[in-house]
């Protein structure tokens, strides 16, 4: 709706001014034209006009309203405080300016300075406070320990967290929060869900179930953890791809990246987007075995070269176990020989000489 009041505004103020410009026509010229069919012209063209500039002003109004509402509502606050500083600033260095006399000849010369003084100190504001804005939390409460800390950058809040769909499906990041290791706000974007929803509706049965997983995990994260769960109206039109767009919010955001997907994650670093891959940090808290050290394991299917038997950790980690393969089926007891890290994962090999069935 304010689309086409905006654009219909426009038009009105073009044929206005088309229709009624013609009075300010030196008359010698009026008395040469003929003015009823004049103005019928110019009206035309002043509706043309009128509508190309209400095309370009509701574009930019689309633009700004969608950069705004994708703001933290904490950025929105501050450039509002640096603008009105900013504008106070402005007006108290105006105010001798207009004690000055200065000829009639040049009066203008008081409300251009005075235009061009305020939005340059206006933008200024507004640009120091997203550097400086934590500042004012000792205006707000100069006795709070927190506020001051924040204030001088010695301790750092958590930032928001964006999470792309891998993350919603694979369903661990419900179990992180769980456990109070993942801090801060979760955000999801709304083309996230109508990608699990396009997944969910698919004709493929795996993708269909992984779907409907996808949204069963959000649902249920959203009951647990109603305070930090936030679902982003963000969407850029520009862009095709979700990888994109989640990698484009997380930059105009300055939120961390949650992702399992390998390629988003190297694309996100080289945008300089910060990360977290869930995939890693399963990595990262895999128990280290040493040579000598003792495990407990199923094997359960022969390895390749001959003798050899395959377990499997409950992390997913594969044991290759020499002379194993007569104890397939069979729970027993190895010693780590050595550990291999591949591309595919990691691997460890045990001595047969300390196989004992247990």
């Amino acid at each position: 709706m304010i689309d086409a009041i905006i654009i219909f505004t426009f038009i009105l103020a073009g044929a206005g001014t088309g229709f009624h410009g013609i009075d300010f026509l030196p008359p010698d010229t009026i008395a040469n034209l003929n003015i009823q069919n004049l103005r019928w012209v110019t009206l035309g063209v002043g509706s043309v006009v009128g509508l190309v500039a209400g095309l370009i002003v509701q574009n930019t109004y689309r633009r700004v309203e969608t950069n705004i509402r994708s703001m933290p509502l904490e950025t929105i606050l501050g450039r509002a405080v640096g603008l009105v500083f900013g504008l106070l600033v402005a007006n108290l260095m105006l105010a001798p300016l207009f004690l000055i006399p200065i000829p009639d000849n040049f009066d203008f010369i008081k409300p251009l300075t005075a235009i061009l003084v305020s939005i340059i100190f206006a933008y200024s504001g507004m640009t120091l406070s997203d550097t400086h804005g934590r500042a004012l939390l000792r205006l707000i409460n100069p006795n709070n320990v927190e506020s001051s800390l924040i204030a001088d950058g010695t301790l750092r809040t958590a930032t928001a967290k964006v999470l792309d769909t891998s993350t919603v499906i694979d369903g661990r990041i419900q179990t992180l929060m769980e456990t109070g290791f993942l801090e801060g706000q979760l955000l999801i974007p709304h083309f996230v869900i109508q990608e699990l929803q396009t997944i969910a509706d698919s004709s493929n049965d795996q993708k269909r179930v992984r779907g409907r997983r996808g949204l069963d995990i959000l649902n249920n994260m959203r009951d647990q953890f109603s305070d930090r769960i936030t679902i982003h109206s963000a969407d850029y039109e520009d862009l095709h791809t979700v990888d994109a767009k989640l990698v484009r919010l997380a930059q105009e955001l300055s939120c961390t990246l949650i992702t399992n997907d390998y390629n988003l994650n190297k694309v996100a670093n080289l945008q300089q987007v910060e990360v977290l891959n869930i995939n890693d940090l399963a990595q990262a808290l895999r128990p280290t075995y040493l040579p000598g050290d003792l495990i407990e394991i199923k094997v359960l299917k022969e390895g390749k070269e001959v003798s050899q038997g395959i377990g499997y950790l409950e992390d997913g980690t594969m044991v290759v176990i020499e002379e194993g393969r007569e104890y397939l089926g069979k729970q027993i007891v190895v010693i780590v020989t050595s550990a291999l890290q591949t591309s595919a994962g990691r691997m460890i090999f045990a001595r047969h000489e300390a196989i004992a069935t247990v």
